[in-house]
């Protein structure tokens, strides 16, 4: 009796214990919006125009990881060579947030496809931090360390969070291991209404993504707090969606910052002698240009960060800068003007005229002499 009672009490507890952390955050169902099985050329594709660096690389050799929402395994488009699952869910994407993120960093060109990445070539990683839109800043920590020691040479974070000594310590290791955080700037507000700072994008080294609009300028959402660093396209984006579709409509820097991570790969791939600094000051140095807070030197510019040749990359993690504008010459070093010598001026004026009559003298002899001649030098017959 004794022993069935215990094993009857440790039962009742076993009903009662709470469920492990991953059961508790388990989505109820796993139903991202219905995407569309048509698809047209977005904007940004038009924009940027990624084919015109595929003759040079398509990112081929780079490993970009992506900590997101997870990503659709089953996408045509979508190709990923490993991927980790921190919620205990499984792979799937039951957001969508992943998948439009892959989408754009290295969605495959297929015929007839008017949609593709801007890296096709690379070596994708997921990393499924959540089952919502927004994440536990531990687990994006612990993320970022793993993705870095995956060999991500890229590594997307279209998540925001607050500053925390994880979430900074695990940016630091990443960095310290070579790899290139690009970040959403996001558009973060604290609940008084206070423009707030997102991370890890406002961490130092970080290359922030804010969002643009089709014509270049800063999209309304997009954070001005954060040190932007450059655009990318944010607003009515179109990428890959879960069930092997897509969906249009989409905006929030979280949908630029791919776009940049894809250029980063394109740089990395064709300069592997650049550090990731200094892949960050390239697509930096090579932006459109910003004018305004928050549009950093301005939408980024594919080709540009690919074949533009540097000179600060002469110089091991110099930053780009201009050029010092030269210092002021002193008052003594330009010469003065000559004073006007009249007298050479008049004799040059005399010269000359004795020349032009020496010439007269010359024609008129070479004319008239010939004449005198033939008439014996006898004067004229009056007419």
């Amino acid at each position: 009796m004794r022993r069935s009672g215990l094993l009857a009490t440790v039962l009742a507890l076993l009903l009662v214990a709470p469920p492990p952390a991953h059961a508790r955050t388990a989505p109820v169902r796993c139903t991202p919006r219905k995407g569309s099985m048509q698809v047209a050329e977005p904007w940004a594709q038009r924009r940027l125009d990624p084919k015109r660096v595929w003759p040079i690389t398509t990112g081929e050799g780079v490993t970009v990881a992506i900590i997101d929402s997870g990503i659709d395994l089953t996408h045509p488009q979508i190709r990923v060579v490993k991927s980790v699952d921190y919620t205990g869910t499984g792979h799937r994407d039951c957001v969508g947030h992943g998948t439009a993120v892959a989408g754009i960093i290295a969605g495959q060109y297929l015929k007839g496809v008017p949609f593709y990445g801007v890296a096709p070539g690379v070596r994708l990683i997921s990393l499924k931090q959540t089952n919502e839109e927004r994440g536990d800043p531990d687990t994006l920590a612990r993320a970022i360390a793993d993705a870095a020691d995956l060999g991500a040479d890229v590594i997307n974070v279209s998540i925001d969070a607050h500053d925390d000594p994880k979430l900074r310590q695990a940016v630091a290791y990443a960095q310290s291991k070579d790899a290139l955080i690009v970040a959403a700037a996001g558009n973060r507000t604290a609940e008084d209404g206070t423009p707030e700072a997102s991370y890890p994008a406002a961490y130092e080294g970080v290359l922030a993504v804010g969002s643009a609009t089709p014509d270049g300028k800063r999209a309304g959402f997009s954070n001005t707090t954060t040190p932007v660093s450059v655009l990318g396209p944010g607003q009515d984006i179109t990428s890959t969606w879960p069930g092997k579709s897509y969906m249009s409509g989409l905006e929030g820097t979280s949908f630029a910052a791919p776009y940049v991570a894809g250029v980063a790969a394109l740089v990395r791939a064709h300069h592997p002698e650049l550090n990731q600094n200094q892949v960050r000051w390239r697509i930096i140095a090579t932006a459109d240009g910003g004018v305004g807070a928050g549009t950093g030197t301005g939408m980024v510019n594919p080709l540009l960060a690919v074949t533009a040749i540097l000179p600060q990359e002469a110089t091991a993690d110099a930053p780009v800068v201009a050029p010092p504008a030269p210092a002021p010459l002193p008052p003594d070093a330009v010469s003065k003007a000559a004073p006007v010598d009249r007298e050479t001026i008049d004799l040059a004026f005399a010269i000359a005229g004795a020349a032009l009559c020496v010439a007269c003298l010359i024609v008129a002899a070479r004319v008239f002499v010939p004449m005198g001649r033939r008439r014996g030098w006898r004067p004229g017959r009056q007419g």
